[in-house]
C-alpha cells in the first residue's frame, strides 16, 4: 500500500507556523524535532488524520524566502476536508482566519477559500463524496 505521506509549507518561523496551524486551524503538533544547525522537523496535521500531514520547513535561503506565502502562483495549493462544512468554517472565522469568499455549493461539495498566515491560498471543503476526493 502506499498513499501520500507529507506535503511542505516553506514558512518564516517554526513556532509562529506551529502556533497557527495548532491554536488557530485545529491542528495536532506530531513531531518537533531539532536536527541541524537550527534547522527541525516540524509535523503538524488536522485532528485525527490518518495518512497526509503538513512538514513545516523554514525558509533558509533567498529563493525559499521568496516562495514563502505564495507557493502555488496564487492558486488554491492545499484542501482541509472537513466532515461538518459550517462548524469548522465558523470555528475559524472566530479564531482569525481570514476567507477569501462567502461559502459556495459546488458539484464536488461545499467550499471556500482561506489563506494561512503567510498567505498561501487553501480551500475548507466539504466534499459530496464519501472518500473525500473530488470527481
Amino acid at each position: 500500500m502506499t498513499c501520500l505521506g507529507l506535503v511542505t509549507v516553506v514558512v518564516r518561523d517554526y513556532d509562529e507556523a506551529i502556533a497557527f496551524y495548532r491554536d488557530v486551524l485545529g491542528f495536532e503538533l506530531l513531531e518537533d524535532t531539532p536536527i541541524e544547525e537550527g534547522k527541525r522537523w516540524v509535523v503538524v496535521a488536522p485532528s485525527g488524520a490518518r495518512e497526509a500531514a503538513v512538514l513545516l520547513a523554514r525558509a533558509v535561503t533567498g529563493e525559499q524566502e521568496a516562495r514563502v506565502g505564495d507557493q502555488t502562483g496564487g492558486r488554491v495549493g492545499w484542501f482541509l476536508n472537513t466532515d461538518a462544512f459550517e462548524r469548522d468554517y465558523e470555528r475559524m472565522r472566530a479564531a482569525g482566519v481570514s476567507f477569501e469568499e462567502a461559502p459556495r455549493r459546488e458539484p464536488y461539495g461545499t467550499v471556500a477559500v482561506f489563506r494561512d498566515l503567510y498567505g498561501n491560498r487553501w480551500d475548507l471543503i466539504q466534499p459530496n463524496r464519501t472518500d473525500g476526493l473530488s470527481p
